[in-house]
This record gives C-alpha cells, sequence and structure tokens, in this order.
C-alpha cells in the first residue's frame, strides 16, 4: 500500500493559492503552506483515524504550490489544470489544497478525463452553482456551473448546503444536482455512491464554531465529527479531491487550520486505502 507499483507515491498534495476569484474577502491564497504546518504539528501525530500511518515512508509526497500570483484567471484555470493533469499522468492520485472554491474547476477537468464515469461529492454551505457571479464565470460561487455544463462528469452530489436562493435552486433542478440540505439532516446512509469519486470540501460546510477561518460564516452547518463521518464511510473509490477556503485572515489560534489538517489526514488516508484496495485486486 505504500506505493504504486513502480515505486513511485500513490498520493500527492498540491497547493492551489488562488483567491483572485473571491467575492467578499480574500485570503485563501494562503491557505496551503498553513495547512501543511497544521499537518505537521506537533500537537498532533500523522496517524488517521482508521490506522494509516501517513508519517511513513513512501506513501505520498508533497508537490508543492503551483504558481498562481500574477496570471489572469484564464491562465490560472490553465496552469491548475495542466498541473493537477501531469500529477495524475505520472500514476499519482491528487488532493489540491486551496485557495477558493475556483480551483475545483480546473482540477475537476483534469481527473474527468481519466475518468468519465466521475462523481463529485461535494461538501459545502452553498451549491455554488450561479451563472455568473459579478460578471466572473471563473468566481468561487460558480465552479460547479462551469462543470455541470461541461458535461464532463456523471453526478454531482452536495451535502450540507444551507444557502440556496431562487436561481441556485433553479441551478440544481437545470443540471439534476443530488442536493442534500442541511435542513434535512446528515446521514451518509442517504448517499448511495458508487465508481470513482472526487471530493471536494469547502471549510465552510462546518458550523461556524468548528471553523471560524473562512471567509463565509453560514452557522447551521455540519460538525467535524460529520465530515469525518461521511470521508470515512461514504460509497466507492475516492480518486482524488480537494479542501478548499480555509482563510488565515479569520482564523483564530490556527484552530481551522489544525481542523482542515484532521480533515486532509482522514482525506489522504481513504484515498490511500482505496488505491491499495484497487491494486490488491489486481485493477
Amino acid at each position: 500500500m505504500n506505493s504504486s507499483k513502480d515505486g513511485m507515491a500513490r498520493l500527492a498534495l498540491l497547493g492551489l493559492p488562488q483567491d483572485d476569484n473571491s467575492t467578499f474577502l480574500h485570503g485563501p491564497r494562503l491557505a496551503p503552506p498553513l495547512i501543511r504546518k497544521a499537518l505537521f504539528s506537533p500537537s498532533a501525530n500523522m496517524f488517521a483515524e482508521t490506522g494509516i500511518d501517513l508519517g511513513a515512508d513512501g506513501l505520498w509526497q508533497d508537490a508543492g504550490d503551483l504558481p498562481l500570483s500574477g496570471l489572469t484567471r484564464q491562465d490560472a484555470h490553465d496552469v491548475i489544470q495542466d498541473g493537477v493533469a501531469a500529477i495524475l499522468a505520472r500514476g499519482q492520485a491528487v488532493i489540491s489544497l486551496g485557495g477558493d472554491h475556483s480551483v475545483s474547476w480546473p482540477a475537476v477537468r483534469a481527473h474527468a478525463a481519466q475518468h468519465p464515469a466521475l462523481t463529485i461529492l461535494h461538501l459545502d454551505a452553498h451549491p455554488d452553482l450561479y451563472d455568473n457571479m459579478e460578471d466572473n464565470p471563473f468566481s468561487h460561487a460558480s465552479p460547479f456551473a462551469r462543470i455541470m455544463e461541461s458535461g464532463c462528469v456523471a453526478r454531482l452530489v452536495q451535502v450540507g448546503i444551507r444557502t440556496l436562493n431562487e436561481h441556485q435552486r433553479a441551478q440544481v433542478a437545470h443540471f439534476g444536482v443530488e442536493c442534500h440540505e442541511m435542513r434535512h439532516g446528515v446521514d451518509v446512509a442517504d448517499l448511495t455512491l458508487d465508481g470513482p469519486i472526487y471530493l471536494s470540501i469547502d471549510l465552510d460546510v462546518l458550523d461556524p464554531a468548528f471553523a471560524p477561518g473562512v471567509s463565509h460564516h453560514e452557522p447551521g452547518g455540519m460538525s467535524v465529527r460529520d465530515v469525518l463521518h461521511i470521508i470515512q464511510n461514504f460509497g466507492g473509490q475516492l480518486i482524488g479531491g480537494d479542501l478548499v477556503e480555509l482563510n488565515p485572515e479569520r482564523d483564530l489560534n490556527g484552530v481551522t487550520a489544525m481542523v482542515a489538517a484532521k480533515i486532509l489526514r482522514e482525506m489522504m488516508a481513504r484515498c490511500l486505502a482505496d488505491y491499495a484496495a484497487v491494486d490488491s485486486a489486481g485493477g
């Protein structure tokens, strides 16, 4: 399980320091190095709850941050897509660290090119389905509209949503999104998932009591345990994902960065375990 068949680490972490598409506040571009710092904090250890030691040699590698500063929105989009695609072409899975949620669109495009039947599991307070937010089609409020209109994924399953307005409800219906609103509760048993899964987690899916370091505080959200339970138990194979919207400029004592690191460990462990199961089965 420690590495792919050619000895290369199976998983890569890739930083996407981009927040030019944020609406309200900036700051998520600063997040990737702080999530890494929290991941290695001496106040915790590198074991996932499922027992995988992420400190073991050869399990994963840090692919660094893509150079996105000063690029146009289109150029940044292309650099992200090409950067993720290059890592996937090496046979590695990719978990990206945002950055605002706009980074999901190019990252998903790269994954969808390898997985035509891809399902996205999207945990967020917001559906991010705006057709056009503030005359910016690359907005962090619009990535899943771009993804769905492209036809590059088979399904979009959203969990934790609690900000639907009339336009976004219409978008949910238009694109056939499977939207599980927070008001109806959180139960992983309701998520009938199989095949390749891309997991996109916006930290504001959490109630602000658990994650104050985000740009958009939306009360009434999930607990950290809710999110971990979903990661550990949803069906299908986790083939990659992203963790986005940590805003260090709003964090308190680094608590949200530590929450992000906790979630990241479980994402990494789940991804590695799923690939190990496929490898052992000869897939």
